[in-house]
């Protein structure tokens, strides 16, 4: 159910702490990537150390809705930018006003780390997502396939 977008004030906006793992997870897991508690708290561990990561949270009267990832990439054929890792808002919220403040705050912490763009991945059946991202001000740049191997 979408709720008012109008008043983002509702939401704080901080980092993630490792406290937040039990959320975390649960939201991972709205978001198509089944994680568990003791999973989130070793990623996070991993992560919020870093300067080139930001794992930001968007609370609402005490309780985590939604979480956003970046981190800094820098690769040889193209200037320093930010790649978001991951976004995602309590299927219960989405609309609120939520998911465009953590990323109007990772846009910021991006510009902060010197990148001049933020980049982003969509599976092609977010087609709600993509009207998000349209809507922010994000264009397409390309279509591509994903490959993975494991290790």
């Amino acid at each position: 159910m979408a709720k008012d977008s109008g008043n983002p004030a509702r939401f704080e906006i901080r980092s993630a702490k490792p406290e937040d793992a039990v959320r975390l997870a649960e939201l991972a897991t709205q978001l198509g990537y089944p994680s568990s508690r003791e999973q989130v708290e070793r990623r996070l561990a991993e992560v919020l150390p870093n300067a080139d990561h930001a794992v930001l949270v968007a609370v609402e009267n005490g309780r985590v809705i939604g979480w956003g990832h970046a981190y800094v990439c820098r690769l040889v054929e193209s200037e320093r930018s930010a790649e978001l890792g991951g976004l995602v808002v309590d299927e219960e919220e989405r609309g609120s006003g939520a998911g465009r403040l953590l990323m109007e705050h990772l846009e910021a912490w991006a510009r902060t780390k010197g990148c001049r763009a933020v980049t982003l991945r969509s599976n092609i059946l977010r087609k709600d997502a993509h009207a998000f991202y349209h809507k922010l001000g994000y264009t397409q740049i390309k279509t591509q396939h994903a490959f993975r191997k494991s290790l």
